[in-house]
């Protein structure tokens, strides 16, 4: 399980289900530093596993207030990651973002808030992947993407283009906008 063609992804399954939240503000984006779990000491959004009897939605919402101290809404579909590891794990996780919640992102035991502006992106800190795939959900991409990983090292991967999400307009300011053109 090197490549994507060592897997019958017609019948693969994933062990986990989880989600990925992307909540934006201004020409800001909030990401988080991972203090738990898979990923501890990476930056990337709030999410995690989907709990039994939630929707990818429902376990989205529950994420960020458990991780974050804050409630979203208006959650749009971005598209779903399929990771394969070759430690025999998998994952298969939902992405949203929102321009829209409530409260003051607070540090918990498992994250700490960082309001990142868009053009500052910390890639360095966070799974190889998000360099490939976040600019598209950020320029309004919608995306189908399979992965495979050793350990935190990206092995192979197919990035497929899903459509586009109704726009939000004017979400980043123009010089920032070109970067993700």
């Amino acid at each position: 399980m090197r490549k994507l063609s060592d897997i019958d992804w017609d019948n693969w399954r994933a062990k986990d289900p989880a989600t990925l939240v992307f909540v934006f503000r201004d020409n800001e984006i909030l990401l988080i530093d991972k203090k738990t779990g898979l990923g501890k000491g990476k930056v990337n959004g709030p999410g995690g596993k989907i709990d039994p009897g939630e929707t990818p939605e429902m376990g989205a919402a529950r994420e960020c207030r458990e991780e974050l101290d804050i409630h979203v809404s208006n959650l749009e579909y971005c598209g779903e990651h399929r990771f394969q590891f070759v430690d025999g794990y998998s994952i298969h996780v939902w992405v949203y973002r929102t321009r829209d919640f409530e409260g003051v992102p607070t540090e918990s035991e498992e994250a700490a808030p960082l309001w990142t502006p868009l053009d500052r992106i910390p890639y360095d800190r966070m799974w190889e992947d998000d360099r490939y795939w976040l600019p598209m959900l950020i320029s309004g991409q919608r995306f189908q993407t399979r992965w495979i990983f050793d350990g935190d090292r990206m092995l192979d991967h197919e990035i497929l283009s899903d459509g586009q999400i109704e726009s939000w307009g004017e979400v980043m300011a123009p010089q920032v906008r070109e970067q993700y053109r």
